[in-house]
């Protein structure tokens, strides 16, 4: 069985480039980590979320 691909919602590219992001939390006790996948194409960003802790001070 084969993974799906990562279409682009907007302009059906499928071609990404990929970045890595965090936000911390409101109050600053947290931090989420994202993956980033950044249509090529039209630029469209696509957030997928890794995880969270709150010792996570990088």
């Amino acid at each position: 069985m084969t993974a799906p691909t990562l279409t682009c919602p907007l302009c059906q590219n499928t071609t990404f480039q990929r970045e890595q992001a965090r936000q911390d939390s409101r109050w600053g006790f947290t931090s989420h980590r994202m993956t980033l996948m950044i249509c090529q194409r039209c630029r469209y960003v696509l957030h997928f979320y890794d995880a969270h802790s709150i010792f996570d001070f990088n």
